[in-house]
């Protein structure tokens, strides 16, 4: 796998242009905002960590357990074996799940360490802080990764993390053949699909964010917290089908979806919530 395997200049100049770009961009969008709207950047802060409890600390181990518990050295079980024998349900987990505890975040923040930050510019704050730092957390370090074994590849020193996969996890032998085939031909459109993917990932986030946000001020509103679920879930549900290979569609399609989903729930909470309040602080 790994003959004649070699990571050119170009591919190492977009792969790191691409970690500086998933590091700092959130920052200096999160800098920005706060400057112009004098927000508090604690709120930012608030997105951010919730992020990382109820996305990665929360949600990941339970989806594994029920999912995948073999990749957590548990044994399998009735569910687990149900859904991995009906990637159709598999995939609906894996887009009801991000939904159910990235949305409920959002509700428990609002209520909690932010109910008392009730102008409208906090909904917004807390968005970027939650799009913002799932960029950084996930893209960017994932590309800094990506560096890291693109000099290993060069540098006939991979072989050692092949060994050790075909040791400790061969099912996920296949995944690292498609890394080094992806980073050995890593190119510009590579990295503009990543970008253009995050900008509506990031929108839709903001828009989610502020649709729970009015869901929590005002109880006759409620109905769009479950409403941010759905949309969060029919999001990731179609991603989920083409990563499981139960649809084929181009990264193109793929990130056509993304967008209808990231624009309509932005613009449609922006222009019907958010736009329309006029009030600073109750």
């Amino acid at each position: 796998m790994l003959e004649n395997a070699h990571v050119g200049v170009a591919s190492f100049a977009f792969l790191i242009t691409g970690a500086v770009i998933f590091i700092i961009a959130p920052l200096v969008m999160a800098v920005i905002w706060k400057i112009r709207k004098n927000e508090a950047f604690q709120t930012i802060i608030v997105g951010a960590v919730t992020f990382l409890l109820f996305a990665l600390i929360l949600e990941k181990p339970v989806q594994n357990v029920l999912a995948f518990p073999t990749a957590m050295g548990l044994s399998d079980h009735a569910v687990s074996r149900f859904l991995n024998a009906n990637p159709v349900f598999l995939a609906l987990v894996a887009g009801l799940f991000p939904g159910v505890f990235e949305e409920t975040g959002r509700l428990v923040a609002f209520k909690t360490v932010l109910r008392k930050r009730r102008n409208r510019e906090t909904s917004i704050s807390y968005g970027i802080g939650h799009g913002g730092f799932e960029v950084m957390l996930i893209l960017g370090l994932t590309y800094i990764q990506y560096i890291a074994y693109a000099v290993m590849i060069n540098t006939d020193t991979f072989g050692a993390v092949i060994d050790q996969v075909k040791a400790q996890a061969p099912e996920q032998l296949a995944s690292v053949e498609t890394i080094v085939g992806l980073l050995t031909g890593f190119s510009f459109t590579d990295l503009f699909v990543a970008i253009i993917e995050r900008i509506f990932a990031v929108l839709f986030h903001i828009g989610a964010s502020i649709l729970v946000f009015y869901a929590c001020r005002d109880k006759k509103r409620f109905w769009l917290y479950p409403l941010a679920i759905v949309l969060h879930t029919g999001m990731d549900y179609i991603g989920a089908l083409s990563i499981f290979h139960i649809i084929s569609i181009s990264a193109w399609a793929l990130e056509g979806f993304t967008a209808v989903f990231g624009l309509l729930t932005f613009f449609g909470a922006y222009h019907l919530l958010y736009k329309k309040d006029n009030v600073k602080e109750f």
